[in-house]
């Protein structure tokens, strides 16, 4: 096969970053690119003057020799558009989230599935490479049995008008706690209050419940005095903190713990367990960029007819647990079961 044609949708927020690097994958032609705003047009015509624009998103359908559609618009067009380029035999990459509800993911995965082409979306932080090093020593054993993770997703911006935080925001979190476990939750029981704008939570608090006992909770807000992007993992035998606010040490494994005494020959009094205080290990990473290893990777499943690791059923999930978190949040933190929509 030879080299992909590429058009992008949406050149607003996130747009600009996906064009920059779908522009610089070497068996990429990026041809067009789609959006409602002339100021966006123009951007685009100045930076990329080769890429063909236009306000009509009937030009990128139509267009046969246009093998791929990104789409990077606001979340509630994502399944209409999605839709419509499957459809029209076009292979489709859609930023989070992948819809607004778990019918119409699922009907997209479906549709995928029967037209034969690659739905991906964009889970960014399952392609960053700290959180592959987290993945590899949960996989390991290296952690132990994993208890229980926290996130926290927090700045002072941007302010949505048309989704709350929990679906802003939480996506990345959820995608990034399914894929280190592997598995699904259970159970969501989210709470959340909107101080700007009625209707719209600023800030959310989410805890998520899987079959084995791991606990996952999250915060979520762009109304915070700090930008933290920071996840926790504690282990039966180490700890991880995954800092991605931090420009080096993105991960620290903390050897601490607490263990039980039935196999040392001394045993204090009335007790039976004892903590352990151990080295903390900052870990070499071979840093990339993650969406570069994101847009990459869609390409080479094009070319390879191979499913994405954030595929069509990656998504479904995570909407699923959103779907649950919003039932959840509407209820007043009332505990909902994962698919009970």
């Amino acid at each position: 096969m030879g080299k992909i044609n590429v058009a992008v949708v949406g050149y607003g927020y996130w747009g600009p970053n996906l064009v920059r690097n779908f522009s610089r994958i070497s068996n990429v032609n990026l041809v067009a690119c789609c959006d409602l705003a002339e100021d966006n047009l123009r951007k685009i015509n100045q930076l990329y003057p080769s890429v063909k624009t236009t306000r009509d998103y009937a030009e990128i359908l139509n267009d046969i020799d246009i093998d791929a559609v990104v789409v990077a618009t606001s979340a509630p067009t994502h399944y209409d558009l999605a839709k419509q380029a499957l459809e029209h035999g076009k292979h489709v990459y859609v930023e989070k989230p992948l819809t607004l509800d778990s019918a119409t993911s699922s009907e997209l995965v479906d549709l995928a599935d029967k037209k034969n082409k690659i739905l991906m979306v964009g889970h960014l932080l399952e392609y960053h490479s700290a959180v592959r090093k987290v993945k590899s020593y949960i996989d390991s054993g290296e952690m132990g049995e994993v208890y229980y993770l926290y996130s926290q997703r927090l700045n002072l911006g941007k302010v949505r008008r048309d989704e709350n935080a929990l679906w802003s925001l939480a996506p990345h979190d959820i995608s990034v706690i399914l894929y280190l476990l592997g598995m699904e939750p259970v159970e969501v029981t989210t709470r959340g209050e909107s101080y700007l704008r009625d209707g719209i939570e600023d800030v959310v608090f989410s805890s998520l419940h899987f079959p084995n006992g791991v606990m996952a909770h999250m915060q979520v807000s762009w109304l915070d005095p700090h930008k933290v992007r920071k996840l926790t993992i504690v282990g039966s035998k180490k700890m991880v903190v995954f800092d991605d606010m931090e420009s080096a040490e993105k991960i620290k494994i903390y050897d601490k713990g607490v263990d039980g005494l039935e196999s040392q020959d001394y045993k204090p009094y009335g007790e039976d367990l004892t903590l352990r205080f151990g080295d903390i290990v900052i870990p070499s990473i071979n840093m990339k960029e993650p969406l570069r290893t994101e847009c990459m990777h869609f390409i080479e499943c094009i070319i390879e007819g191979k499913s994405p690791l954030s595929d069509g059923r990656d998504g479904l999930r995570v909407v699923k647990v959103l779907e649950a978190a919003q039932k959840s949040l509407k209820s007043g933190g009332m505990p909902v079961k994962i698919g009970d929509v």
